[in-house]
This record gives structure tokens, C-alpha cells and sequence, in this order.
């Protein structure tokens, strides 16, 4: 069984003791983490040196990392497809939209709407973290997700950031 941290629109460009202590507090038991884009500076992903790391880039991302890093991507865990995307657009259709980028993934993970979801889109599980700040755009704690994954077996969880 394997963990995998999930978060996106941390929207740092530099890291504080409290993005790195968060990191540390909700990421503790998983060997993988992926960012679903608008981490801004890839310094930002510097607290998971020690993990398995799948980013990629989003619409707020300074052009270096635009440059570094893909718009999307696909990748396999044990038997698990996952496809990632930042999203882009109105956030009222993105799930049909990045469904489409990925037709034969098994979970798609997606931000930019700052909103929480883990639920099923037909046989797909479908995971934005929300905004991984210590407060959100819309007020409420930051958020992010876990996936567990076993064998073809997926499932997520979201958690909220202590304030």
C-alpha cells in the first residue's frame, strides 16, 4: 500500500516555518507527492526532498517553472494510472475538461479552483486538494489530500490545515 500526498495552489514564493511545518504534519506517511500546479517557485517544493515528487505547472507559476515543469502529465503507481493537470478556465465545467485530457486514467488530479473534491466522475476518481494555504481564498483552513493506493485499488481523502 502506498501513500500519496496531494496538493496544489500553494501560491508561495518563498517557503515560511509554517508552509514547511504543515508540509511536515500532513505529508509525514506518504512516500509520494504530487502538486497540482500554481506552487509558483519550484523552491517550494523543497520540504519533500525525501519523496517521490510529480508536479506540474499552472496559470500563476513564474515563467521558469512554466518552463520546467509540463501542463500535464500521466503517471503510474502499482497499477493505479493517475493523470494531473492544473485546470484552467471557469471553474464551473473543469472537471468535464480535464476528464478529457486523460481518457484512460483511473484518478485525475486537478487544481486551480482553490475547491476541495474527492468523488467519483463515473469510474474515475476525481481529487482537487484545494489550496494548500493556512487560509484559503474563500476563508476557510487550506486543504490537501491523501491517495492511498493498492494494487488497481485507489482512494482519497481530504484533510484541512490546522489554523
Amino acid at each position: 500500500m502506498i501513500k500519496a500526498g496531494v496538493l496544489s495552489d500553494s501560491h508561495l514564493h518563498q517557503i515560511s516555518s509554517q508552509y514547511r511545518e504543515n508540509c511536515r504534519q500532513a505529508f509525514a506517511e506518504c512516500e509520494i507527492i504530487i502538486h497540482a500546479g500554481d506552487l509558483t517557485e519550484l523552491s517550494i517544493l523543497s520540504p519533500f526532498s525525501d519523496k517521490k515528487v510529480y508536479a506540474v505547472s499552472g496559470n500563476m507559476c513564474s515563467p521558469d517553472v512554466q518552463r520546467r515543469l509540463p501542463k500535464k502529465r500521466t503517471i503510474e503507481i502499482e497499477e493505479v494510472t493517475i493523470g494531473i493537470s492544473h485546470g484552467a478556465g471557469n471553474r464551473f465545467n473543469i472537471e468535464e475538461r480535464v476528464f478529457t485530457m486523460f481518457p484512460d486514467a483511473n484518478c485525475i488530479v486537478y487544481g486551480h479552483t482553490h475547491l476541495p473534491v474527492c468523488h467519483r466522475y463515473g469510474p474515475v476518481l476525481m481529487v482537487n486538494p484545494g489550496s494548500f494555504q493556512a487560509v484559503s481564498r474563500y476563508g476557510g483552513p487550506g486543504s490537501y489530500a491523501i491517495l492511498t493506493i493498492d494494487g488497481d485499488n485507489i482512494s482519497g481523502k481530504i484533510h484541512y490545515l490546522t489554523p
